[in-house]
């Protein structure tokens, strides 16, 4: 192999088309047709002396060689990256963007708020918040950093509990006013819930409502907790939702909080060697903080 024929611009059209898995989808992230895309992996290749893909119907997939260059040059990139925040121009303050994957509740009802102060604090950062039910793969960079409530799995993924959160019942004085407020367990089988709909949930953190009650009469079922919990707010029934949704805001009222006690980890992720980036580790601390002071563990 012939150092001198390295390029970084190689190197990261290789560490695109490993995350992505096929060229049409590295060069539209890239910003290229496939076709320069697929001869720059052949330069690359050529200046290695060896092959670091397998090429078939599906894309391209790392080889053993491909796998173990892999984490060498996620290494260069998080260098790469760091450099750029540590010597990044006259202007004070990091300033980049950062992807944070979560869920859609926590992101919507508690987390948007929260990156207003964040803002003052850094406005060089710009976040970017992506709600998904699916896994969003940190180790291909799909996100930066990624909150959920249970804990990844993940060789390359430096991974901490930050906090602990509650759940109650939620209900609308509407809705009480008519069924009653339940008191014990026992009164639940009379009333009417609002919840997911169990064939679609994709995550078994948020089957919630069963630590509550055994086959609960369901009047509404949604994907969303957001279409939940306005649902339960228009008198549909009741709802479970954690505390960091301040369901009171909408009109809501907990019921029965000292009787079921449901709680959930919080979890962050993000990539072992990305994580040292000056801009996501100042995410990273930040939501640690705000974790610790509203919903410690």
């Amino acid at each position: 192999m012939n150092i001198n024929h390295l390029d970084w611009n190689d190197l990261r059209v290789f560490l695109t088309v490993a995350r992505a898995g096929n060229l049409s989808k590295a060069g539209r992230i890239l910003g290229m047709d496939h076709a320069t895309v697929g001869r720059r992996i052949s330069a690359l290749e050529f200046a290695l002396e060896t092959p670091v893909f397998e090429r078939d119907r599906q894309g391209y997939r790392l080889n053993a060689q491909g796998r173990e260059m892999l984490e060498y040059v996620e290494v260069i990139e998080a260098n790469i990256l760091t450099l750029s925040d540590t010597m990044g121009g006259a202007q004070p303050g990091l300033s980049g963007h950062v992807r944070i994957a979560t869920m859609e509740g926590i992101a919507s009802l508690y987390l948007s708020e929260q990156f207003v102060e964040f803002r003052r604090r850094q406005p060089g950062i710009t976040i970017e918040l992506v709600t998904s039910s699916n896994d969003v793969r940190i180790s291909h960079r799909e996100a930066d950093l990624f909150i959920g409530f249970f804990e990844p799995r993940g060789s390359n993924l430096k991974i901490e509990k930050i906090g602990q959160f509650q759940l109650h019942l939620y209900a609308h004085p509407d809705y009480l006013a008519i069924k009653g407020i339940p008191e014990v367990a026992s009164d639940l089988p009379d009333h009417t819930f609002v919840g997911y709909i169990d064939e679609l949930i994709q995550l078994d953190a948020v089957r919630w409502l069963d630590d509550a009650i055994s086959n609960p009469t369901i009047g509404f079922r949604s994907t969303s907790m957001l279409s939940q919990m306005f649902s339960a707010a228009a008198g549909g029934g009741i709802v479970m939702l954690p505390t960091f949704s301040k369901a009171e805001r909408f009109g809501l009222v907990p019921i029965m909080t000292d009787e079921i006690p449901v709680l959930r980890d919080v979890w962050i992720s993000a990539h072992q060697y990305l994580q040292r980036v000056p801009r996501i580790r100042a995410v990273a601390s930040f939501l640690t903080e705000i974790m610790a002071r509203d919903y410690p563990s």
